[in-house]
This record gives structure tokens, C-alpha cells and sequence, in this order.
């Protein structure tokens, strides 16, 4: 049996043959529904979802492909899509901070649970995360829930590396200030 094609490839191949994008589809919808009912919640997620790849469709005559995986890209769409949805995830957060309860957490992955595992810290965590400026709170949830690279998360986001740890350090830096000192949002730093 071959050995599957790269994006890039499957998006140049999807050019003269539409129906081969659906291959991209079955690669990373999965992926990106998690994290896109991580940031909106279960009710949004499908349409988001959805709506990133028919407008990456739309652009994938424009997709750099020197970048054989397209996860960054598509986080990149599903970024800009939530960002209209920006209102409702803020208005999650701070019901999560009045109610402290998550009905995502029930269906999220327990390793990501387990990052931000004990529900003491579950309403002010959500209130920081609210609070976060839009770039800050992008690129948190990108590395933090999404699993991306730091250079993923600029490729997804279009700034430079540089601009995506100083967000990250922000970030850790107001949720760790609005924890008291606590940050269940650290993960390994690259090197």
C-alpha cells in the first residue's frame, strides 16, 4: 500500500480533481472539531468547522506549497472564523467562571482535562482566559489545546515566531498572575 500524500500535494491534486480535498478532510477534521468545541463549544463546532474547509477550498489555489502539512494553514482559517465568533467564546468563559462548570471538559480529551484537571481553578482560569487579548489568548490555545509547534502557531497566525512567544509569555504570565502564581497552562518549551 503507498504511503499517503502530503497535503501540499493533495491540495495541488484537488486543483484539477475537487473531490480529492475531502482527502484533508479525513485527515484533520477530527483535530480541528476538538479544538474548535475546546474554544465555542460542542454547538458551534461542526458549522466552524465546516466553514473553515469550504473557505479552504475557496483558497487553496493560493496555499503555499512548499508547506507539506496543511494543519497550520487550517488552524490558521479556524483562528479567523472563531475570531467572529469571538463574543460567544468570552461569554463562555465568564459563565464558566460564574458556574464553574465545563460541559466540554465531559467530552475533551483527558490529557488536555488534565492540564487544567483541578476545578478549583476552573473559574479563574476561565475569567483569565476572557480576559487575555485576542493574540495572547490565540496563541495560548493554539500550542495549549491545539498542540501546535510554536512555529505552527505562527505559520497558523501569519506573524513571526518571535511575536508568538512573546504572546505565549504574556499569556502564561496573566494566567499564572490570575492563578496566584499557578499556570496549568505551561507546556514544554521548545528549544
Amino acid at each position: 500500500m503507498p504511503a499517503p500524500m502530503q497535503d501540499s500535494a493533495v491540495i495541488k491534486e484537488s486543483l484539477i480533481e475537487p473531490e480529492r480535498f475531502a482527502e484533508l478532510f479525513e485527515r484533520h477534521g477530527a483535530v480541528l472539531h476538538r479544538y474548535v468545541v475546546r474554544r465555542l463549544g460542542p454547538d458551534q463546532a461542526e458549522d466552524v468547522v465546516a466553514e473553515a474547509f469550504t473557505r479552504a477550498f475557496e483558497k487553496r489555489h493560493k496555499y503555499a506549497s512548499d508547506r507539506q502539512d496543511a494543519l497550520p494553514w487550517l488552524y490558521g482559517i479556524i483562528t479567523n472564523i472563531i475570531g467572529s465568533h469571538r463574543r460567544a467564546e468570552i461569554r463562555g468563559y465568564r459563565a464558566l467562571a460564574r458556574t464553574g462548570e465545563d460541559p466540554v471538559a465531559v467530552a475533551f480529551d483527558d490529557r488536555v482535562v488534565a492540564r487544567v484537571s483541578a476545578s478549583e481553578i476552573r473559574r479563574p482560569l476561565a475569567a483569565a482566559l476572557a480576559k487575555l487579548g485576542k493574540g495572547e489568548r490565540d496563541v495560548l490555545l493554539l500550542i495549549s489545546w491545539g498542540d501546535l509547534s510554536y512555529e505552527e502557531t505562527a505559520q497558523a497566525l501569519n506573524v513571526p515566531i518571535g511575536t508568538v512567544r512573546s504572546r505565549l509569555s504574556r499569556a502564561r504570565r496573566k494566567i499564572a498572575q490570575a492563578l496566584g502564581g499557578s499556570n496549568p497552562t505551561n507546556v514544554i518549551e521548545e528549544a
